[in-house]
């Protein structure tokens, strides 16, 4: 039986419509221009955050990923905008809406911290554990140290040469 599953439709009708002539659906229709928006501000926020996280990795300098998470938020806060206006247009659904405020939120705050560690500027070096406690540090001296005892002497003598 023509149009049957795993069987190839008969001439002239479309594998996803039995019944209908070929050619109903001959172009996939394009998304309305504020959905294809919504896609490219998607696009835009996944490539600021992929080279945040590379700079993340390689430990950049704070005020490096401060810019970085500058123009990743910009980028976020224009997407969640759009999908405000848009979402109803462009079927997205209401629980995507509440996680990407939800994730832009802690971005923000992610971005204020690491924002705030590069205006205090490079931290000079704290002073060392001999430092705080008050000590000289001190290299064992050699010539103080005697000779023929071991890790391995006993009481009665060196448990290796028994």
């Amino acid at each position: 039986m023509p149009g049957s599953p795993g069987m190839s439709p008969a001439p002239g009708m479309s594998p996803g419509m039995p019944g209908m002539p070929g050619g109903a659906f001959s172009a996939p229709q394009a998304p309305p221009p504020a959905c294809q928006e919504l896609l490219s501000n998607r696009d835009e926020v996944t490539k600021h955050g992929k080279a945040l996280q590379a700079a993340g990795q390689k430990k950049v300098p704070p005020e490096e990923l401060c810019k970085l998470f500058k123009v990743f938020l910009s980028a976020e806060d224009k997407m969640l905008k759009g999908l405000e206006e848009h979402s109803a247009t462009c079927g997205v659904p209401a629980e995507v809406l509440k996680q990407v405020k939800a994730g832009h939120s802690q971005a923000s705050q992610m971005g204020k911290q690491v924002c705030d560690v590069a205006a205090q500027g490079p931290r000079p070096a704290g002073p060392s554990l001999s430092d705080a406690l008050g000590a000289t540090p001190l290299v064992p001296d050699a010539s103080t140290t005697k000779k023929g005892s071991s890790t391995f002497d006993t009481l009665s003598g060196s448990a290796l040469s028994q």
